[in-house]
């Protein structure tokens, strides 16, 4: 069984109990192609206008708010962007992307899936029934994205709007009135700078693993701002490659899209030692891959990460293929470069294919050599559009 065939299952479960439960997440996050969404014109298709009209008809009070912000905010703990999926919503009210399925969280007294279900119940009609409708929403990537959530004054009502396509900077939106009522208004990301708003757009990172994530599951990977947890003896013969901090100039998306996900992506050879022509043959190269969520408000911030890219870098390591992307979707391809090494005071070149998407943004493709690595260790250097410090250690 497919994993949306046993989504439906748990949804249609969740909306027919008193008390929603369904729509977990049984499958742990892979490395991959995320799952394709449905497309318009299609029976479980959502539109997200349509989404954010019934966000801002609900009557909002001070535990819903708290529920959408405890999320973004808990999404952003885990190395995402402040974002509330739909599928957390109604299985587990105020969970943030990354966090466990088991995760109990708050217990809300009236969790925003049931103004929701209760909406969509007295007002839809037609072909399509409500359960059916609120289970694809359930099923869906749609989700509420909070920019600048963690400013919010812990009264404010919010902004609802929607993400048009398209590259647009702005948008109608609909301001929540404290009797009721609602206002149209022009957003833009001013606007949601100064006061709350939602933004109704479609998740594109929860099937990835951040690298806070990693960082938890693995120790070799090192604490954000502190020590690598695991250094080399001096004697062992080699040094670790660490990505020290990252700092991004620009962002690549509309602010409506959300926050800029970028891959670094190393292929080298690992802890090469050969020592003969056969050992030569037998050592296949290594990708390094994960994603860096840059926040809105993180914008020019230099971010510190720490994080290993070699782990055993060997004197006979000459060169390494390297690439940084902004993640845009797409066909899954590859970038085919080398990676270097040394044997017998020969160069020899090994192929290495660095994945990418059909529509990234390419911000910065080349090879790194260790004489350049040395030279610049500790210190930061442009790549594009994004400033790195890489460190032997």
């Amino acid at each position: 069984m497919g994993k949306y065939s046993k989504m439906a299952g748990a949804c249609a479960a969740a909306l027919g109990a008193v008390l929603l439960t369904g729509c977990v997440r049984n499958e742990p996050f892979v490395e991959s192609e995320p799952p394709v969404p449905a497309e318009e014109g299609t029976a479980s298709y959502i539109s997200l206008e349509e989404v954010a009209g019934l966000l801002s008809s609900l009557p909002l009070g001070p535990g819903q708010l708290e529920e959408v912000h405890d999320a973004a905010r808990a999404s952003a703990g885990n190395g995402y962007d402040e974002e509330y999926r739909m599928q957390d919503l109604f299985a587990t009210p105020g969970a943030g992307v990354g966090d466990a399925d088991t995760k109990a969280g708050k217990t809300y007294e009236r969790p925003l899936r049931e103004l929701l279900r209760e909406a969509v119940r007295a007002t839809r009609s037609g072909e399509t029934e409500p359960e059916a409708w609120l289970d694809s929403l359930c099923m869906s990537d749609v989700q509420i994205y909070w920019p600048y959530s963690e400013d919010w004054d812990g009264e404010s009502l919010p902004v609802v709007t929607f993400d048009p396509g398209g590259g647009a900077e702005r948008n109608v939106g609909y301001a929540l009135q404290a009797d009721g009522s609602v206002e149209k208004v022009m957003v833009d990301e001013q606007m949601a700078a100064e006061q709350p708003v939602w933004v109704v757009n479609r998740n594109s990172d929860a099937d990835y693993k951040s690298l806070e994530l990693r960082r938890r599951e693995d120790p070799a990977w090192g604490q954000g701002g502190g020590d690598i947890l695991l250094r080399a003896p001096a004697e062992a013969g080699f040094k670790t490659l660490v990505l020290r901090s990252f700092k991004a100039n620009r962002q690549y998306d509309s602010w409506l899209a959300g926050a800029s996900e970028f891959w670094v992506k190393l292929g080298s050879v690992e802890d090469f030692r050969a020592s003969t022509e056969a050992e030569l043959r037998l050592y296949q190269p290594s990708v390094t891959d994960f994603m860096i969520v840059v926040r809105r408000k993180q914008m020019g911030e230099v971010l510190p990460f720490n994080a290993v890219l070699v782990s055993e870098w060997t004197e006979q390591l000459h060169a390494c293929a390297f690439m940084i992307t902004e993640d845009d979707g797409g066909t899954r391809t590859s970038w085919k470069a080398s990676a270097t090494v040394k044997y017998n005071s020969k160069q020899y070149g090994i192929e290495v294919e660095l994945p990418l998407n059909q529509r990234d943004d390419i911000v910065w493709r080349g090879s790194l050599t260790r004489a350049y690595i040395e030279r610049y260790s500790g210190r930061s250097a442009s790549y594009g559009d994004v400033e790195l410090v890489l460190e032997l250690i």
